[in-house]
């Protein structure tokens, strides 16, 4: 009787494939058994033992580079490697879980890329301001825009919106802006709004929203740019009114070098 098993009945007794255990091998991770007379590798029982303990660390998630220093380690040193095995899968866990979350929440569109705290803020400031659902998207769009493109300063600008509409005025001025939206570009009216933002603003520098972080970019005026100008193709009237609004701070020397917002929890233009 030939002592040991052939290749392809240890990998089926330790349920892996015969392409795995030639991959432990050139891994270093089992050694290559004895043959018989007839040249073919036989298996003994401390090899199976060994496929399988490849397999089930392996299956836990220890990356093969690592698993011959595992199982060659000492007591102490095998059981801290699985508890370092264990917090990798559970942060491995904790991302699944976040990714099907995130999947979840696809179903109502771009709502899925801000967080649940933000989202609850702008549907307030919607209520309270009367915005349309097209308002609403692009307020989101806008949120969505600055915390894509400065991520750093995203939290620091939503609480700077927040401070700034808890002035009636600037409350009073938010609404008239977006009423704006339908106006015609050479509305006198774009210039008295124009002129009575930045006065606030002036007046008010600290309520400014201008995310911490951006000034300090080298491409900081791109960033700008690509916040500044989301929407000109719907609000034409919105055009003017920053390029005056802007003129009108740089006049007072506040030089915004970076961009202001415009709808109170969204528009990223002032």
């Amino acid at each position: 009787m030939t002592d040991g098993v052939t290749i392809g009945q240890a990998a089926a007794f330790a349920g892996v494939t015969v392409k795995a255990v030639r991959h432990y091998h050139k891994h270093g991770l089992i050694d290559e058994p004895r043959r018989d007379s007839s040249g073919y590798r036989r298996y003994g029982s401390a090899d199976l033992l060994r496929l399988v303990q490849i397999r089930t660390l392996a299956a836990a998630g220890v990356p093969l580079a690592e698993i011959g220093a595992v199982l060659d380690a000492d007591p102490d040193r095998f059981a801290a490697a699985v508890v370092d095995v264990e917090r990798r899968l559970n942060d491995r866990i904790d991302e699944l879980i976040a990714r099907r979350d995130m999947l979840r929440r696809l179903a109502t569109g771009d709502r899925a890329l801000l967080p649940d705290s933000v989202l609850a803020k702008l549907d307030k400031v919607a209520a309270d301001l009367g915005f349309t659902p097209d308002d609403v998207a692009m307020a989101r769009e806008g949120l969505i825009l600055v915390r894509a493109l400065v991520p750093e300063g995203f939290d620091d600008y939503v609480a700077k919106v927040e401070r700034a509409l808890d002035e009636p005025r600037y409350l009073s001025l938010v609404k008239r802006l977006w009423r704006a939206a339908e106006w015609e570009p050479d509305d006198p009216r774009v210039d008295e709004l124009a002129t009575a933002m930045a006065d606030h603003f002036i007046a008010h520098p600290d309520l400014l929203p201008v995310p911490d972080g951006l000034r300090a970019r080298t491409d900081a005026t791109i960033r700008y740019g690509l916040l500044a100008q989301h929407g000109d193709e719907q609000k034409p009237a919105w055009v003017r009114l920053r390029a005056l609004f802007e003129a009108r701070l740089r006049s007072a020397g506040i030089d915004i070098g970076v961009f202001t917002h415009r709808a109170g929890l969204g528009r990223t233009r002032g």
